[in-house]
């Protein structure tokens, strides 16, 4: 089986930069694919992003060197199933807040006995490879996101679940969970607070701690925080921002062009 180069590196103690897909298009998931990402993740939760599409998107990723991820909307074993026959080579699961949540995501992403994933790789085959099955349960990644309170008082239960390989912090719905405003990179001491303390924890059970970041600056902070796994935010903000950039540039150069009068 193809293997999943992001447990490769965070066991050899190497960041893991994860892009972060919103729009459904095959092709800019291709070109965010090819931009040195080591994972990119296509979200069903708050990307506008069926099913059908997420198909198409890891095919375009197949063909670049980053591992295809998804974020389910929900903890549904129907839809996370599906992903993985699609060729997810991992998930990121939303509102991770007990010990129950925890063990049935798990589940749903292991073949029996280690839990109820219904056999029917499809594409899965054809992206992991013809030994997929004997081998999926080890690469095959597990993400559950702490976003609520409840979340971060069974956080040390919910880790000590076998089989989820760590945790990835939902800093918006943390900071509304918390009586806070969404904010990525929020200040507000209780949010910076329970973000430092789901990191240590999750580190300290020897799981990966990741969280969303929402640019490129703020992720290089992360990773200096100690986070293993950071997400520089979505291809939709990237390109607003480069797009806002390119134009403000050329209006600027607009304004300080020499005149023309006198020819």
């Amino acid at each position: 089986m193809r293997p999943n180069s992001i447990r490769q590196k965070i066991s050899s103690g190497q960041p893991v930069i994860n892009g972060w897909l919103a729009i459904p298009s095959s092709y800019s998931a291709e070109v965010i694919g090819h931009q040195g990402f080591d994972s990119v993740t296509v979200d069903l939760q708050h990307g506008m992003i069926g099913i059908d599409a997420a198909l198409s998107m890891f095919q375009a990723l197949s063909s670049t060197p980053a591992i295809p991820l998804a974020r389910v909307p929900w903890n549904d074993p129907a839809q996370i199933m599906r992903l993985l026959d699609s060729g997810a080579y991992g998930i990121i699961c939303p509102m991770i807040s007990t010990v129950d949540d925890a063990a049935s995501f798990v589940s749903s992403c292991r073949y029996p006995p280690h839990g109820q994933r219904s056999f029917g790789p499809a594409r899965g085959f054809l992206y992991g490879g013809a030994d997929y099955y004997p081998q999926a349960d080890k690469e095959i990644l597990t993400l559950g996101m702490i976003e609520t309170q409840a979340g971060l008082d069974n956080l040390d239960k919910i880790l000590e679940i076998d089989g989820l390989d760590g945790i990835y912090i939902g800093p918006n719905d943390l900071a509304l969970a918390l009586g806070s405003v969404p904010k990525s990179e929020s200040d507000d001491p209780v949010v910076m607070k329970a973000v430092e303390h789901i990191r240590a924890r999750a580190i300290a059970h020897g799981k990966i701690a990741g969280i969303f970041c929402s640019s490129g600056e703020a992720a290089a902070m992360r990773i200096k925080q100690g986070f293993q796994m950071v997400t520089p935010g979505n291809e939709a903000a990237l390109m607003a921002n480069a797009a806002k950039a390119a134009v403000s540039t050329a209006r600027g150069a607009q304004t300080s062009a020499p005149s023309k009068t006198g020819y």
